[in-house]
């Protein structure tokens, strides 16, 4: 695709590969190939197609074909048209409510929710799926720590990042959140404190409130983490339990090295401290630079991952790395809570983590997406500064005044979800500060920059700083 959710003729006829073009049946041939990559996720909804001289130049065959082709997927409800603005993909049922993804005036942009759709790929290991779960469903269809088979592939994905991992050191849990939950519920009592950095991620703070603990912020600046801070939080503090993000950390994109990692294991060692390390966004990097080693701190290291941002968040599974004889206090800790996590789910994620090109892919999709939400801030907000992360979702602006929460609100006037950065601080504050998420099309990235902007403008109060053309 390019960068405003259009894909080209040759894009879509090297996706297409061999449809049987020269039978009889082109052009249902046609439709079936294009319904294919539909299901599959390689063409999203919204995504416009080429028009039927490009796509038939591309494929080699006449434009009757293309015409009688698209016709079929109209009446099967896949593509819809309009004059004056193409065809493009839709879903049956939804062809008068669909369009091109570029959104109308009225229609809502959520940069709340920083998720991705599923990954290309994902109905085909589904239907892989679908046939291996006979040999389940001759067995109860419980297991505490989740399936033989994604422990395996999830351990070698530990062991390959040079943290060697056995099955055994593997739980899977219903999310990364479950997973801090039940840290939270074997580690902590109501009043104990609980180290987090300052911003992070907000649902990790509710949680830990939830659990009628108190998080215990360290700020992070611009360049990462204060470990003198750190060290004495854990001297003065005394938390029983520290929760971290050290790759691409949310929301700042940082992410810390060897060294610091090395530093922090040895402060949080000498502390006794255990800590919950969340590695959500570890899939999602962009690979300028080598990857650090997963961070370990002995045998009080809890590693927590999640399928949710580098797959789908509808496949609603996560895991946990520890030792196995913290993973025993964990299975005693989970009884209170659920029974386990559900079969099918695991077996469509082992299958995932089979092949590595569709997350190649969507790592090449998301940077690129980086790269057009960084020209939209810069064109449209040119006094806001960030810095450009090497992975993960989303930019951390710095606002020219304290205005993040105003700007939350006149955004909502104009038609974007935005989380003020109030909302990233265990105790309020950051109001200099907007998380902006890349998780979605360029061309809609740029629209909301727009709005943002105008919003920015009513939120000072003040003039208008001009887009730079």
């Amino acid at each position: 695709m390019d960068t405003y959710g259009r894909i080209t003729g040759p894009r879509l006829a090297t996706l297409l590969g061999s449809w049987r073009h020269g039978s009889r049946q082109g052009a249902l041939a046609l439709a079936g190939a294009i319904e294919l990559q539909v299901l599959d996720g390689h063409l999203p909804v919204g995504t416009q197609l080429p028009a039927e001289r490009e796509l038939a130049q591309a494929l080699g065959v006449s434009r009757t074909l293309i015409g009688a082709a698209l016709d079929r997927l109209r009446e099967g409800g896949l593509v819809a048209s309009r004059r004056g603005a193409g065809s493009w993909i839709t879903l049956p049922g939804k062809a008068g409510e669909s369009g091109p993804i570029f959104p109308g005036e009225s229609e809502n942009i959520d940069l709340v929710c920083a998720a991705p759709a599923a990954i290309p790929g994902f109905v085909q290991a589904v239907d892989v799926a679908r046939r291996g779960l006979a040999e389940q469903l001759g067995h109860p269809g419980y297991s505490e720590r989740g399936l033989q088979v994604l422990r395996e592939r999830l351990a070698q994905r530990y062991t390959e990042r040079g943290l060697p991992t056995s099955p055994a050191q593997i739980m899977i849990t219903n999310g990364a959140h479950h997973a801090f939950g039940l840290a939270l519920r074997m580690l902590s009592d109501p009043g104990d404190r609980v180290l987090v950095d300052q911003p992070t991620y907000p649902n990790a703070l509710e949680a830990i409130r939830g659990a009628h603990a108190i998080p215990v912020p360290v700020a992070l600046d611009t360049e990462g983490w204060d470990f003198d801070g750190i060290e004495a939080a854990l001297r003065q503090a005394g938390p029983r339990l520290a929760y971290l993000i050290v790759d691409f950390h949310n929301p700042t994109g940082l992410r810390m090295d060897d060294d610091g990692r090395a530093r922090l294991a040895a402060l949080l060692t000498r502390a006794r401290t255990p800590v919950v390390i969340d590695e959500t966004l570890v899939e999602l990097d962009f690979g300028s630079e080598p990857a650090p080693k997963p961070f370990a701190a002995g045998d009080w290291s809890i590693l927590v991952g999640s399928a949710s941002k580098a797959y789908w968040g509808g496949l609603r599974l996560g895991w946990i790395r520890a030792s196995e004889e913290l993973l025993s206090r964990l299975s005693s800790a989970r009884f209170g809570l659920d029974l386990g996590s559900p079969v099918f789910e695991q077996l469509v994620l082992a299958e995932l983590l089979t092949d590595p090109e569709p997350l190649r892919r969507r790592r090449e999709d998301i940077r690129r997406q980086r790269d057009a939400l960084a020209d939209a801030v810069r064109r449209h907000c040119p006094e806001w500064t960030f810095r450009t992360p090497e992975g993960g979702f989303w930019l951390w602006c710095k606002l020219p005044e304290p205005m993040s929460t105003r700007l939350a609100v006149a955004a909502a006037a104009h038609g974007v979800q935005l989380a003020p950065g109030s909302r990233f601080g265990a105790n309020g504050g950051l109001e200099r500060w907007i998380r902006l998420p890349f998780s979605r099309l360029p061309d809609v990235l740029d629209e909301a920059m727009r709005r943002i902007a105008l919003a920015a403008e009513s939120a000072r109060g003040g003039e208008a700083f001009a887009p730079v053309t």
